[in-house]
C-alpha cells in the first residue's frame, strides 16, 4: 500500500521532500530493497524531466 502510495505521489510530480520521506520508509523496513530502488529510480527520472522542462 505504502509503496502503491508513493509511486502514484512520484507519478504525478509530487516530489517535495519524497527523496528524504523514501529514506525513512526503507530505514523503517516499511519498503523492500526492490520497491525502494524501483522509487527511488523512478523520482530521478521525474526530477530530470522537471529540469529538463524548466530550463
Amino acid at each position: 500500500m505504502l509503496y502503491r502510495t508513493c509511486k502514484r505521489m512520484i507519478e504525478r510530480g509530487n516530489l517535495e521532500g519524497m527523496s528524504t520521506k523514501l529514506d525513512v520508509f526503507y530505514a523503517a523496513s516499511k519498503l523492500t530493497d526492490d520497491e525502494y530502488k524501483e522509487l527511488t529510480e523512478l523520482l530521478a527520472e521525474k526530477e530530470a524531466q522537471n529540469a529538463q522542462n524548466n530550463s
